[in-house]
């Protein structure tokens, strides 16, 4: 009678929820293949995550993740230079911009959705310009989401924050950028563990020391281009040789 009972429970609970079940098989195989990293494996994890989206719509999970996958995509398909990544950062930071919106409201006291939501308007503004971005309003979200990330956990992400800021007010055009503040994060940065093996921290530093100019400013951004040329990632390496002869 029990093991009637229970099988018959068991069975019940498969029917009345089949939905929130398959959102977590798609979510875990998703996880799965997104960690393996690599430009195909950020394009699989996108399809799986977006199925665990579209069966249970209010998991927070899998709507900050998707985000997040469509993001790193985009990113990869920008380094790499695959052919049409304009367009193709363009829409992947639109979607995922949508994604972390949708976590953003699901539990706006979580920095996943607030964190991915600014990354994809970055890559966004890869996509269509800064310029366009700005004139879509975009500014001030973004700003608000990479604040928001840094106030509930600035060492999210491996201080993924600070840099965020730090790159934020960098790149604005004039009159909008503000290299003091985007010193200040980058400074912050600096202090935690993970500067020292991180090129792309270490690039974007060197870059805003040589827009800021003097002798002892590019005397730093010089220590800080070396990683850069010696990456076997040509985009880091052509960056950090692009950054080398402003330097002359």
């Amino acid at each position: 009678m029990k093991r009637y009972f229970w099988g018959a429970a068991i069975t019940a609970i498969f029917l009345v929820f089949p939905f929130w079940v398959a959102a977590v098989d798609y979510l875990a195989e998703a996880d799965k293949i997104f960690d393996q990293g690599g430009l195909e494996n950020y394009k699989k994890s996108i399809d799986l995550y977006v199925k665990a989206v579209e069966q249970a719509p209010d998991d927070y999970e899998a709507n900050w993740k998707c985000a997040r996958a469509y993001r790193e995509y985009a990113d990869e398909v920008k380094k790499k230079e695959v052919e049409g990544w304009e367009d193709i950062c363009a829409q992947y930071g639109k979607s995922g911009m949508q994604y972390a919106q949708k976590a953003i409201e699901l539990k706006p006291e979580r920095p996943d959705g607030h964190y991915y939501y600014g990354l994809n308007v970055g890559i966004y503004s890869d996509g269509v310009s800064i310029l366009t971005a700005l004139s879509e309003g975009l500014k001030g979200k973004t700003q608000q989401s990479f604040e928001k990330t840094y106030e509930i956990n600035k060492m999210y992400k491996e201080g993924g924050p600070m840099l965020s800021l730090g790159r934020f007010w960098a790149v604005l055009p004039w009159p909008l950028r503000d290299r003091k503040k985007s010193l200040a994060y980058y400074r912050e940065y600096q202090e935690t563990q993970y500067f020292a093996t991180n090129i792309e921290a270490r690039l974007f530093l060197a870059e805003l020391l040589i827009q800021i100019g003097g002798d002892e400013n590019k005397a730093e951004a010089k220590e800080y281009l070396e990683k850069g040329l010696k990456s076997d990632d040509p985009y880091f390496r052509n960056w950090a040789t692009a950054l080398q002869a402003k330097l002359k």
